[in-house]
């Protein structure tokens, strides 16, 4: 029978069974769609193909040790590891250094800047980011999963709840949820974000 068209448990159950090359024709069924995620996520093709790598050999390894379970969805389930190996990324990452706006790929105040940036501009603009990382880290885990994808990895809602195995509504709830939370924060430990 043809790989294309078995299903990804037939596959699952050819690789268990001794095939080893029905695991390289699932991973290449799913590699775009998992590379594009993870590159979109760290905009960075080295990294995106290392973490990519990574996420696959994350996956046979819980494969080969029985503790996957098919529930019709391998798609969503190495999307979710793949996100995860993002996140461990990024945690590694500022632990190193912390991350400009640049790298970020986006700007904490959402503002434009009509002149140059000065020192103390930079300085400023480093302290806010790493104080609303820091609040972003003290939401709950579904909360602070959605913010991350929105803002850091840039993700629609729709693709969020997808990632996330919910509805939209329930990734637009959870935002929500988030960002009452956050503005709590802020006023509670008086951090000025301007």
């Amino acid at each position: 029978m043809n790989a294309q068209v078995l299903s990804d448990q037939n596959l699952l159950n050819q690789y268990l069974s001794g095939d080893k090359s029905a695991i390289s024709s699932l991973i290449e069924r799913h590699s775009r769609r998992v590379r594009d995620y993870i590159h979109m996520m760290v905009k960075d093709r080295d990294v995106a193909d290392d973490i990519f790598q990574e996420t696959f050999i994350k996956a046979v390894r819980v494969i080969d040790e029985g503790r996957y379970t098919d529930n019709g969805k391998f798609l969503s389930w190495i999307l979710r590891i793949a996100h995860n190996q993002v996140i461990d990324y990024f945690r590694a990452q500022r632990q190193d250094r912390s991350v400009s706006e640049t790298d970020a790929g986006y700007d904490v105040l959402g503002t434009l800047r009509l002149s140059e940036r000065t020192v103390e501009d930079s300085m400023v603009s480093e302290q806010i980011e790493r104080d609303v990382r820091a609040l972003v880290e003290l939401l709950p885990a579904e909360q602070r999963e959605v913010v991350m994808m929105r803002y850091f990895a840039g993700l629609s809602f729709k693709d969020i709840a997808e990632q996330t195995d919910v509805s939209i509504n329930t990734a637009l709830g959870r935002m929500r949820y988030a960002l009452i939370n956050l503005r709590r924060m802020i006023k509670e430990k008086n951090i000025v974000l301007s």
